[in-house]
């Protein structure tokens, strides 16, 4: 059985993080979790990198959840339970604040801890053969406010409740219609359908997308805390940037523009 591991690789404009583990149906071990801050901080320190996608090994899933296998070991006492949070909390929020487009390429299980990572990311594209669940309550365990509201904000209270409580797998088709993915493609199409989306992202204003990223964040922060004065200071940061005018001179000259993020 090989080691699981992270694997993180560039594609011109596009960071690709793999999540490798796929005799376990790439289930994230300990050691993988502890991996992904500092892999998403390479990305984001690449002033090359314009998105990231997440995705797993092979065809057979996308995450199909922690490593059970390590729960004795790595999950066996509270203060074990306490560590093994820290690495899961500090992996997702490394991806939740990441400043640039995020992309989960979903293909195969993306099952509870695989579907809290997909919550991570602005945006997930699906193979039609993906199946989702939350089987929290199949194993007793218990789920923190942060990775519930996230599922909320996505899919609302209602599907959320039904997600948890039946624990049962949804197909693409219902991930779909509940909101829970943004694109349900055929298996032989994810993988163009994701590679033009990244072209796609990879072509417009950095600083833009930042500010927005900011914007839909606060949007879903509660009232008060949210701090307007930071999306405020990027969007002004766009508007003084060498990228507002260059989209001018390119709408002008009618040319695609050349953006630097500058």
């Amino acid at each position: 059985m090989s080691e699981p591991k992270m694997i993180a690789h560039k594609d011109g404009a596009t960071g690709w993080l793999v999540f490798s583990n796929p005799e376990r149906h790439n289930a994230v071990s300990y050691e993988m979790w502890q991996a992904i801050p500092d892999l998403m901080a390479e990305f984001v320190d690449d002033p090359d990198i314009r998105v990231v996608v997440l995705r797993g090994d092979g065809d057979k899933a996308f995450v199909s959840g922690a490593d059970i296998s390590q729960f004795e070991k790595k999950r066996g006492t509270k203060d074990a339970i306490a560590e093994y949070d820290r690495a899961t909390y500090r992996a997702n929020a490394a991806i939740l604040s990441c400043p640039k487009p995020t992309v989960a390429m979903i293909q195969g299980y993306c099952i509870g801890g695989g579907l809290g990572i997909a919550l991570c990311c602005d945006l997930r594209f699906a193979a039609d053969n993906s199946r989702f669940a939350i089987p929290a309550g199949r194993l007793g365990l218990g789920y923190k406010y942060d990775g519930v509201k996230r599922l909320v904000d996505v899919v609302g209270p209602s599907y959320a409740r039904e997600i948890f409580y039946t624990a049962r797998q949804f197909d693409a088709n219902e991930a779909l219609a509940m909101g829970l993915i943004n694109r349900s493609l055929a298996v032989a199409e994810l993988a163009t359908a994701v590679t033009e989306l990244c072209q796609r992202i990879g072509n417009n204003a950095p600083l833009t997308l930042r500010a927005v990223k900011l914007a839909v964040e606060a949007a879903l922060t509660d009232a008060g805390t949210r701090d307007r004065s930071v999306v405020d200071a990027a969007v002004d940061a766009c508007f003084a940037s060498e990228d507002y005018k260059e989209g001018r001179r390119a709408f002008v000259e009618k040319r695609p523009p050349q953006f630097r993020g500058v």
